[in-house]
């Protein structure tokens, strides 16, 4: 199996035609200067995107809509058919959209999204079969545990890796205790195979009184998640309080601290959480965010069209609406660039596209597909 995401070049998808009203401009950077150009508008709050391997690509909205572009780069005038019933409850509603690694012969489509029971809410994971503009033979995945009233910290992102497992990101919602209870959903990563079910090599696996789904756990708010193109290993980045937003490397069984250890303080008042930055048993994070940027997405860059970018690990921030450029060494973030400020909007997702390009998403009532494209 491959990653969707950590492999978007196996796909057949060609440059996404510009529709006649679209307007690029230039903005030049420490290593290339670039265009970028609006591909699609009037996207309602849109928070993920999918390339589909016979070309377009598919993107979620909030409110529970999944939209498609067609390979002629048009957005089709009807949502797609046959979602699960999925609830927009403050930051909650449909979040991320992948396809299967296998998505070609199989045609599942994964989605996560916050789904209600009475009065309470919970990120919940199904999958569906891609057939025309309908999913069907719907399946649920995962369910999240301990629902609650709160509209705060749902998640999510997915993940396929090479060896077929499924990583789900999920944040505290809100109750920071929950984050490191391990017999709770809430503030964990969870690793699980295509169809649900739990590996047998997962940390937790056997142990009374912690969820055997649990891969990691100690996590705030996760949004972005990625495989890095070399080790494999999944990148993780998360919402700190005011301060304290994280890049983490997510290791098996690994506590990352919150809300015992953080660098970000209480909103308003500034005062400490928790009992400082560091603890012995508690994971650091690769790098740290003073004041939070509000990331959300990201990918490894590790196409062909920006030379002097290969490698880099590209975020979007929803706050200062930048999209944040780092440069690592080995697993050291060694140098950080800001992007397209008060250019786009809040940028809510980031992927390398099949073609080689970087494409955007902005989290706008009038939401839009953005596309990056080097000019030298």
């Amino acid at each position: 199996m491959k990653d969707c995401r950590l492999f978007p070049t196996l796909f057949a998808l060609l440059l996404l035609p510009i529709s006649a009203n679209t307007t690029a401009a230039s903005v030049n950077t420490e290593k290339h200067s670039i265009e970028y150009e609006t591909v699609v508008e009037g996207l309602a709050n849109p928070w993920a995107l999918a390339f589909l391997p016979e070309g377009g690509m598919l993107i979620t909205e909030r409110g529970g809509s999944l939209r498609m572009i067609n390979s002629s780069g048009e957005l089709e005038s009807e949502p797609i058919k046959g979602l699960p019933a999925i609830s927009e409850h403050r930051q909650g509603g449909l979040l991320d959209v992948i396809l299967h690694p296998d998505f070609k012969e199989n045609r599942w489509v994964y989605l996560s999204y916050a789904e209600r029971n009475g009065s309470s809410y919970g990120t919940t994971v199904s999958r569906g079969r891609l057939v025309g503009r309908k999913l069907e033979q719907l399946q649920t995945v995962f369910q999240m545990g301990r629902k609650t009233s709160a509209g705060r910290h749902f998640g999510s992102r997915l993940v396929f890796d090479s060896e077929g497992h499924l990583y789900i990101t999920l944040g505290d919602r809100g109750d920071r205790p929950r984050a490191q209870d391990l017999n709770d959903h809430a503030g964990s990563v969870i690793r699980l195979y295509d169809d649900g079910s739990i590996p047998k090599q997962n940390p937790f696996s056997g142990k009374n009184g912690q969820l055997a789904e649990i891969y990691s756990y100690g996590h705030r708010n996760i949004q972005g998640a990625a495989l890095h193109p070399v080790s494999g290993k999944l990148w993780t980045h998360e919402h700190g309080p005011q301060g304290g937003d994280e890049i983490n490397i997510t290791k098996p069984g690994a506590n990352y601290g919150w809300p015992v250890i953080t660098y970000g303080v209480n909103y308003v008042i500034g005062t400490k959480i928790g009992e400082g930055t560091h603890k012995t048993g508690m994971e650091q994070p690769v790098h740290v965010w003073i004041p939070s940027i509000a990331p959300s997405g990201m990918t490894f860059y590790n196409g062909g069209k920006f030379s002097n970018w290969k490698g880099n690990l590209f975020v979007g921030s929803l706050k200062f609406q930048q999209l944040v450029r780092l440069e690592l060494k080995g697993e050291r973030i060694t140098h950080e660039e800001r992007l397209l400020s008060g250019k786009l909007g809040r940028i809510r997702d980031v992927r390398q596209g099949p073609d080689g390009l970087i494409y955007l998403i902005t989290d706008e009532e009038n939401g839009k597909l953005i596309r990056l494209i080097p000019t030298k």
